[in-house]
């Protein structure tokens, strides 16, 4: 899946205050803060947390089929150069690595990787993403 992500000034601004980042020197600042690229899935058409009218919010957790439970495990950031306001990023999503684990309480763990790379208009990347999330084969009491 490829989608673009407009990276506005206006959107870095909002995304330091979401969290946290106060400070008023930042604000003139065209670099975006190191996590921005978290709320870039919401560009995706097909995102499957992303409103959409006339289908029902899934709330923050989607179970898998069998009963089982998920959640997200690790995001890892790798910056090859600054996210600024101006770029025009487009985003690549592909699977990574799957693994399995014997977890204590939920059962078998399936851990799964997925990779975005963000490359600008030249084609250059400027970050990999990748996320890495957990499937349990049942729901821990």
């Amino acid at each position: 899946m490829n989608f673009r992500v407009p990276v506005e000034a206006g959107h870095i601004l909002q995304f330091r205050r979401a969290v946290g980042q106060l400070d008023a020197a930042l604000a003139d600042d065209a670099v975006a803060p190191p996590t921005y690229l978290m709320a870039a899935d919401h560009f995706a058409p097909d995102y499957e947390r992303r409103p959409q009218a006339g289908r029902p919010w899934p709330g923050p957790v989607v179970a898998p089929a069998g009963g089982g439970g998920g959640f997200h495990a690790e995001q890892v950031f790798e910056y090859h150069r600054h996210v600024r306001a101006g770029d025009v990023l487009t985003a690549t999503v592909r699977p990574g690595r799957t693994w399995e684990k014997a977890g204590r309480r939920g059962g078998r763990l399936e851990f799964h990787e997925t990779v975005t790379e963000y490359r600008d208009a030249a084609g250059e990347l400027v970050v990999t993403a990748t996320w890495v999330s957990v499937a349990t084969e049942r729901i821990p009491e």
